[in-house]
């Protein structure tokens, strides 16, 4: 896809067409990552967002049991 460079101000930006918008649930805040031959600009999300429905899923599989026990029996609670 060709797009053009539109002043704004003093600055220069660029146009995403609404489908674009859409299809990739933009929302006001996007991220800018410079690369060494290209720029990618992808939607902004919250930190963690989607650990609730992970861990919901983990759950339901059986997954989230401890790897390892919280206490070990040649612990010696006296030093």
């Amino acid at each position: 896809m060709e797009i053009s460079l539109i002043t704004i101000g003093n600055s220069k930006g660029i146009r995403i067409p609404k489908k674009i918008i859409e299809q990739y649930n933009m929302q006001n805040t996007l991220e800018l990552i410079l690369k060494k031959e290209y720029i990618i600009i992808k939607p902004k999300h919250k930190a963690r967002e989607g650990w609730e429905k992970s861990f919901q899923q983990l759950h339901a599989n059986g997954d989230d049991q401890l790897m390892i026990p919280d206490v070990f029996t040649d612990e010696n609670w006296e030093e």
